[in-house]
């Protein structure tokens, strides 16, 4: 990892931007899962299901600029994703959340072990943080012990 300010056409970069790619990707997937999540869960259970999807949406808008300003394509969303597994409950829907935090989580590992640039490793690490911050909460819900990870996305 160099912190001397690689330049666009670095190969480092190159992977910097490649794991953004893939981040984003996840992140698209997590907005779209949360869609589900919240069909799911009682009315009174969305709004951390609305927050997490907001908390995605905001980190793809970022992930999106900063590709963006260095002229890469980013990744576009997809119009669907395949579930995991059936969701016919509260408990199914908390479930799907910790998999797609989760997804979320490995995403941002490797853009912190791609990262060139000082700026998109303190985004991967404020990514991953959140993502596990959401998961423990999700994991409660879901039943699912233990409800933290020693090393969230690995």
């Amino acid at each position: 990892m160099a912190d001397d300010g690689a330049g666009e056409g670095s190969g480092e970069l190159a992977a910097e931007n490649t794991a953004l790619g893939l981040a984003l990707g996840a992140e698209h997937a997590a907005i779209w899962g949360y869609g589900v999540v919240g069909a799911a869960l009682e009315p009174a259970s969305r709004g951390g299901a609305g927050a997490a999807e907001a908390a995605h949406r905001d980190v793809r808008d970022r992930v999106v600029a900063l590709l963006a300003g260095r002229s890469v394509e980013p990744t576009p969303a997809e119009g669907g994703y395949a579930l995991p597994f059936p969701v016919l409950s509260g408990v199914d829907a908390a479930a799907l959340a910790v998999v797609l935090e989760d997804g979320v989580a490995a995403a941002w590992v490797r853009v912190l072990d791609q990262a060139a640039e000082p700026a998109t490793r303190e985004l991967a690490l404020e990514a991953l943080s959140a993502a596990e911050v959401r998961a423990v909460s999700w994991r409660s819900a879901a039943g699912q012990t233990p409800v933290t990870r020693a090393l969230p996305g690995l």
